[in-house]
């Protein structure tokens, strides 16, 4: 069983870990340390690119069955259910009105797929195997948190959420979410072949690239941090911790009855356990505009994003190696 200590130990002084701490520190020093907005998005595209078509090439070597699908809609389960549970916590640990507490529970039945990234990272360095089809999964729970976000906020009497097509064509034509499965269909078609053609160009690189966006991802989340810190309670810093840990316990034992594998056991732990910053901030600008961005992201990627890279991945992947030791 891998030891907690050590994999955290580890997880702190890896170099996607430190980088994302040296962009944190920058931001908050207020240093002007940047990475221009088009070689940010260049890293992401390329970054999204290789997850999926490496998850696509597993999917197409493992086979289509009933735990793929199965998974998939767990998936779809887990991210309606969970921002419902965080909208609850939100009112016990917050004074948060309903339209702001909605949109921070939004960001919490979707998922991170930086954060995914970095424990595909974990598992590959210690040799934990996993399911491909999890990345299918990760691209599968972005739309029903939102969902139930905007269903939280019409339930109140203040009602002002948009169910129009913008929203629509926002959820479903996310450009994240367009690559992520477009280049995962892209994998499952050409298979391990495809995968030859093109492995120098994502399997070798693939590392260095993303300590490249862990330090911009750092320095986000320390101006998000500096910029918003005066609105942010402790009530909310502790539902940023509390709702990632309930998360990957809801998680973790539907992923052992459903079959999964240690480290798709993880996967799943890490999927229900991060909150977006990309798709569902888009989206809720467009849903509910009234909402304040500076408490939805600050929780997401200022808090919730360096609690899991830092000490969630450790104990989601201690976790699931005690329960399947």
């Amino acid at each position: 069983m891998v030891d907690i200590l050590q994999l955290a130990t580890a997880n702190l002084v890896s170099p996607v870990i430190l980088c994302f701490a040296l962009g944190l520190v920058a931001a908050l020093a207020r240093s002007d340390l940047s990475v221009p907005e088009a070689a940010a998005k260049a890293l992401s595209i390329y970054l999204l690119f290789a997850i999926g078509f490496k998850g696509g090439v597993s999917v197409a070597g493992y086979g289509l069955d009933g735990t793929l699908i199965l998974t998939l809609l767990l998936g779809i389960a887990l991210s309606a259910v969970l921002p419902l549970i965080a909208f609850y916590l939100l009112q016990v640990l917050s004074g948060l009105d309903r339209l702001n507490a909605a949109a921070v529970a939004g960001h919490y039945g979707s998922i991170s797929i930086v954060t995914f990234v970095a424990a595909t990272s974990v598992l590959e360095k210690y040799g934990i195997a996993s399911e491909g089809y999890m990345v299918a999964v990760a691209a599968i729970m972005e739309a029903p948190a939102i969902l139930s976000a905007l269903w939280l906020v019409s339930r109140g009497s203040d009602s002002s959420a948009r169910m129009d097509a913008t929203l629509w064509r926002e959820i479903l034509l996310n450009g994240s979410i367009v690559l992520l499965v477009g280049s995962f269909l892209i994998g499952m078609a050409t298979g391990e072949d495809g995968l030859k053609e093109i492995e120098s160009f994502i399997v070798s690189p693939f590392k260095g690239v993303l300590c490249l966006f862990m330090l911009d991802m750092g320095l986000l989340a320390g101006r998000s941090l500096a910029k918003s810190r005066k609105s942010i309670s402790i009530g909310l810093l502790a539902f940023g911790v509390l709702m990632p840990l309930i998360g990957a316990s809801i998680a973790l034992p539907l992923g052992f009855a459903l079959g999964l594998s240690s480290g798709g056991t993880v996967l799943l732990m890490v999927l229900s356990a991060s909150a977006s910053y990309i798709a569902v901030p888009a989206a809720m600008r467009v849903a509910l505009p009234e909402a304040d961005p500076g408490v939805y992201l600050t929780l997401s990627l200022g808090v919730t994003f360096p609690f899991n890279l830092t000490l969630g991945i450790p104990l989601y992947v201690a976790a699931a190696n005690f329960l399947f030791s």
